[in-house]
């Protein structure tokens, strides 16, 4: 036998547990050695019999030869999956053994993951009332988990392992070996235990897993030659790297395992962290979600119950999802790779807490779960009780701000730090010389985007200390690669990181295998500006490609260096753009002079703190002045230079956040003093308190350091007349949520002269704020209008009317666009109004990942979770699904006047159209009648398939697609466009127009080819296939079935285009064909939401009974009928004939 080197790791008192390298002679020789038997009868599945079988049939076969022996071995294939874990399944593998004659010496040996471990151990645990068994498990999972601490298992319908037994292997060998051999997913399937193990209960561990994640994937990528690894003295530095974490993990376990093996003190149950809501994920999710994976997500929605209750802070959070992250693992059930899946509609809170009552941990109905205190440490050595309204909350996607005084008055806190400093800090740092220790990091989604890019980059070293709450950064200098071919920097939606990497990816330094890096983000950011940065760049010699749609993400950055000497830049859309070339400035190959065009410099707050920052970095950047005036120009100097990191940067708390606890203190007539944003900032929205407060009628303090602000008594806010945000333009939304609700008359200095309303507040020099995470003003007057709030938008703001809080519109819901802003602006007025529910509650993350659970911890507003239920998606409280903007496809039969009223919706939406026919015309050159009388039908409709395909993918956004009639003839173009309607939040519109007009129209049309057959018959055919491709249905209505006027090239009679007379469908000039095409297509893209205008409290409502059996005869007279009416009610239980479109065409001319 080939001599190896083995680690040996003791469990309940014996040294059973053996780790090494290439172990399978070793394997063979310690069972028949030291477990004499008759039988040896090895179980594994198919694919790992594939893999491994044949090396212990060899090896079993030449070392009975060796020893004399007349024992048999016996193999047994079981089918691979979860499935096998069965009572069935269990049932075959003893038949197999007793149909061999197996006694009560066999020695069962488990080849394989965690399923055969698990399956084949039970056998052993009741086959003769116990045999010996010896797990080999093949997957890390299953090596650092399952196969440690004697559970045997199988499966039933009403949970996961649900029956079996403790019985404890006579031996564990661990084989590193078969890793080699493992796909990269079931990989970080098993380093999701890992960093399990990590985090209940060894904090250096776990810095050693955040730090090297790398390396550790690099250990498994390397196949190792003529079993190297077998001795220490061939064993790569690696394959030690990997053994080390595998032998470390298993200990951990193997020592909680040994002081609670029955789990009769709790102990045991520690290894259970992330398991409680992980098993109940994966048991909606198998087989598509691996176990490890559905353990990551548990892990973190666990930590954040931990967070929720007080135990755990939000830097531990932040870290354990970093370090999931570095191993490819999910983290929250809206990763695509579980939201994509069929299976994630059944994740509904209700479903998942019934499926965790069944819980070996529980006590009857009481859940447990083990809730972390730190890094390395739990709240207690047990799992705890935890009540369900908590994990509802956790796992609920929605949030509800209960209204009230706060319980904390008076209130004093502070917030997280500054999302602009941190990225800023974390730039400076990776660029300069020397180790930086950074304090008060942001813990958030940007500054982990920000984070993993600078590491692609090569850019910086990362590590922590004081338990996650100072990161370390080793500088590089300024040295940065492209990242490895294939590889892109993703952002998400995070704005600031997408500029400020777009000048330092300039400064990549040339590879050998790849080109240029490739910085993308979610399809938000791919809308999102970035053109004037780019331009200047390219000017200065900089070579950046965009990918997809001009001027917005992605790009391709050659590492061309960044040249210097003038660069002219347009500041008037973004601070940021000026940010990101200061930074990088200094490492130009000439000193830059940066001159900033286009008008007024937007935000010049946030300039002024890049520049100071680079001073405490050692840079000075130098602003030239008039000499003639003596005021500042736009135009800095820049020298060359390297950053000299200081030993310390203190990060000042997110002054943009503060706005949020001094806005609840201002609403409430409560107290609130956040102790760490005074007026010595560098964020200009730490004016906020006295610029837009105190005006309010707040009663304000302000230090240097800290901010109080005392609120007047409820409902006497007042109005502010006219303000200038343009300094502060984020903290625009908190400053129109109160807006909204102040109706005390604004000072006499700041009263609008112009004849507005007492209770107006104008907000203006906020136009930037249309190219944020979202379109923020229009989101603002669009949310605003769901609680009976008027608003009027202007060129570079807003002017809010303010109203009683008793006047506003409860039970609203609040549809966030993904922007963290918009929710916690919105979750001050839910303190005032009442069931006011926050959709999206998770898109906070991206600054305040706690903020919900400080609103209720340190504020004292009570926070409920909801669920959203999918009637709640599509119902008129949140119009804007579509919030990427999806680009519009028109389907509907020919003749219908898809043409027309696609036309007509895109001069509505400001967008272009796009007709297919004449697409097709250009690409083939040839019209469809030609096509199709050359080539026939189905080559034109593959041509057609393969034309949609390419439209959604050149026009995924903002555009107004018009399709053939036949498109949905194609199987494979219906699945187009359902799965664009599913995946891409795309808007499908089925034009509908009644038959006997549809033929009326065809007998005169001659530029498409002939049916072949009636076209009834066609329409019989298509329409099941239009409703269930389409999202939506518009009803055109031409008045051809009432009247004789004669058809226009569009399909479409003259009457309907204005005239009065003959047309009982016919719309008034009132509202015309266009005013209901801007009605339907600007609510269903979300641009325009047709919500009804709110009743004041108390105030009578009428509305009146449409009760005929043909509500033709009176739509003439409509406009006279509702005068006066706030409903309008169409008994189509009345009409003659109640049924698809005779229903459907009444209630949408009624509704024009």
């Amino acid at each position: 036998m080939a001599a190896a080197d083995i680690s040996k790791v003791s469990i309940l008192g014996k040294e059973s547990i053996h780790c090494g390298i290439h172990l399978v002679p070793y394997i063979v020789d310690t069972v028949l050695t030291t477990l004499p038997a008759s039988a040896y009868a090895l179980f594994t599945d198919k694919n790992i019999a594939n893999l491994h079988l044949a090396s212990f049939e060899t090896e079993f076969k030449q070392a009975f030869a060796r020893k004399g022996s007349k024992s048999r071995f016996l193999t047994h294939i079981v089918p691979p999956g979860e499935t096998s874990k069965s009572r069935e399944g269990k049932a075959k593998i003893e038949d197999f053994l007793l149909l061999n004659r197996c006694t009560r010496d066999t020695v069962i040996l488990a080849l394989g993951g965690g399923v055969v471990g698990d399956l084949v151990g039970f056998v052993a645990a009741t086959f003769m009332r116990g045999v010996r068994f010896v797990q080999i498990p093949t997957t890390l999972l299953a090596m650092v988990d399952s196969s440690v601490g004697g559970k045997t298992a199988i499966d039933t319908p009403h949970g996961k392992n649900l029956i079996g037994a403790f019985w404890q292997p006579e031996y564990i060998f661990i084989d590193a070996a078969f890793l080699e051999t493992l796909p990269a997913r079931e990989f970080s399937n098993g380093m999701a235990e890992v960093v399990k193990t990590a985090a209940i209960w060894n904090e250096k561990d776990f810095a050693d897993l955040e730090a090297r994640s790398a390396e550790i994937f690099t250990a498994i990528q390397t196949p190792s030659l003529n079993h190297s690894g077998r001795t220490k003295a061939d064993r790569s530095a690696a394959q030690e790297l990997l053994l080390s974490v595998i032998v470390g993990s298993i200990s951990v376990k193997a020592h909680i395992v040994t002081n609670d093996e029955r789990e009769l003190t709790g102990l045991r149950n520690l290894v259970n962290f992330g398991h409680t809501i992980g098993h109940a994920i994966e048991a909606v999710l198998t087989p598509d979600m691996l176990h490890g994976e559905c353990v990551s997500v548990g892990m973190i929605l666990e930590a954040e119950v931990a967070r929720q209750l007080g135990k755990l802070g939000q830097v531990a959070v932040g870290r354990l999802t970093r370090c999931l992250k570095g191993y490819n693992l999910p983290v929250s059930l809206s990763d695509p790779r579980i939201a994509s899946l069929p299976g994630a509609k059944l994740l509904t809170v209700d479903r998942l807490l019934d499926i965790m009552r069944i819980d070996k941990k529980n006590s009857g109905p009481e859940k447990k779960i083990v809730i972390l205190s730190a890094i390395g440490k739990t709240y207690e050595q047990k799992a705890s009780v935890v009540p369900d309204a908590v994990i509802e909350k956790t796992l609920s996607e929605a949030a509800k701000v209960v209204p009230g005084v706060p319980t904390q008055d008076p209130i004093t806190m502070a917030t997280p730090g500054s999302k602009s400093i941190s990225n800023r800090a974390l730039v400076l740092a990776a660029l300069g010389k020397g180790t930086c220790r950074l304090k008060n990091l942001l813990h958030s989604d940007d500054t982990q985007v920000m984070m993993a890019a600078l590491q692609e980059l090569k850019g910086a070293e990362f590590s922590w200390e004081d338990g996650g709450e100072t990161l370390v950064v080793k500088g590089g200098e300024g040295s940065l690669s492209v990242p490895l071919q294939g590889k892109e920097i993703y952002l998400g939606n995070a704005g600031t990181a997408a500029r400020f990497l777009t000048t330092v990816c300039a400064l990549a330094q040339p590879s050998e295998t790849t080109k240029a890096t490739i910085i993308t983000g979610n399809a938000r950011m791919k809308q999102r500006p970035i053109a004037p940065l780019v331009d200047a760049l390219r000017a200065n010699g900089s070579k950046i490609e965009y990918l997809e749609s001009e001027g917005s993400l992605p790009l391709a950055i050659c590492p061309a260096g960044l040249k210097g000497s003038h660069i002219k830049l347009a500041a008037s859309v973004s601070s940021q753009y000026v940010s990101s070339v200061l930074l990088c400035a200094p490492y130009a190959e000439e000193a830059i002079t940066l001159e900033l065009t286009g008008g007024q410099v937007i935000s010049q707050p946030y300039i002024d703190m890049t520049i100071a920052m680079m001073k405490e970095f050692g840079v000075q950047v130098t602003r030239e002045m008039d000499p003639a005036t003596k005021k500042p120009l736009d135009i800095y100097k820049i020298p060359k230079a390297t950053y000299v990191n200081p030993p310390e940067y203190n990060i000042e708390s997110d002054a943009s956040s503060a706005t949020y606890p001094l806005a609840i203190a201002a609403i409430t007539g409560s107290s609130c003093t956040i102790s760490n944003i005074g007026s010595a900032s560098l964020q200009g929205d730490a004016r906020f308190a006295k610029d837009v407060l105190e005006p309010m009628g707040c009663v304000v303090t302000q230090t240097a350091t800290s901010t109080t602000v005392k609120g007047p008594p409820i409902g006497q806010l007042k109005a502010i007349g006219l303000i200038d945000m343009e300094p502060m333009t984020d903290a625009f939304l908190t400053a129109s949520i109160l807006a909204a609700v102040a109706v005390g008359q604004p000072l006499s200095c700041r009263k609008l002269k112009d004849g507005s309303r007492s209770t107006t507040t104008r907000i203006v020099g906020i136009a930037n704020q249309r190219v944020k995470e979202c379109n923020r003003i229009q989101a603002m007057i669009d949310q605003l209008a769901k609680f009976g709030i008027e608003t009027k938008e202007l060129e570079d703001g807003l002017e809010v009317y303010g109203k009683p809080i008793p006047e506003l519109r409860q039970g609203v819901r609040v549809h966030c666009y993904d922007d963290h802003r918009v929710a916690m602006a919105f979750s001050v007025l839910g303190a005032a109004v009442k069931d006011t529910v926050i959709e999206e509650k998770r898109c906070v993350e991206k600054t305040w990942p706690n903020w919900w659970d400080d609103l209720e911890n340190k504020i004292g507003l009570k926070v409920e979770g909801v669920e959203l239920t999918d009637a709640s998606h599509a119902s008129a409280s949140k119009p804007t699904e579509q919030k990427d903007s999806a680009s519009v496809v028109i389907i509907g039969m020919r003749g219908s006047g898809k043409t027309h009223i696609g036309g007509l919706a895109a001069t509505v939406l400001d967008w272009p159209f796009v007709d297919a026919d004449e697409y097709f015309v250009k690409k083939h050159t040839q019209g469809v009648r030609e096509f199709v009388h050359e080539h026939g039908w189905p080559a034109f409709r593959t041509a057609e398939t393969d034309i949609l395909k390419e439209l959604l993918e050149t026009y995924p956004t903002k555009h107004v697609l018009s399709l053939g009639g036949g498109i949905v003839e194609t199987a494979a173009a219906r699945d187009l466009l359902k799965n664009y309607a599913a995946t891409q939040n795309g808007i499908v519109v089925y034009i509908v127009r009644q038959i006997d007009e549809v033929v009326q129209y065809l007998g005169a049309e001659t530029d498409r080819p002939a049916y072949g057959e009636s076209v009834s018959d066609v329409f019989g055919r298509r329409q099941p296939w239009f409703e269930e491709c389409c999202t939506h249905e518009f009803i055109n209505h031409t008045g051809v079935a009432y009247t004789t006027a004669p058809l226009d090239e569009e399909g479409v009679s003259a009457p309907s285009r204005g005239l009065e007379h003959e047309v009982p469908f016919a719309t008034s000039p009132v509202h015309s064909v266009l005013d209901e095409v801007a009605r339907f297509f600007e609510h269903i893209t979300g641009q325009r939401p047709n919500l009804s205008s709110n009743l004041t409290t108390g105030q009578r409502s009428y509305f009146l009974s449409l009760t005929y059996p043909d509500v033709t005869p009176a739509l003439r007279h409509i406009d006279e009928l509702v005068l006066g009416v706030d409903a309008l009610e169409l008994r189509v239980d009345l009409l003659k004939s109640p049924g698809g479109y005779d229903v459907a065409g009444p209630v949408v001319v009624s509704r024009a």
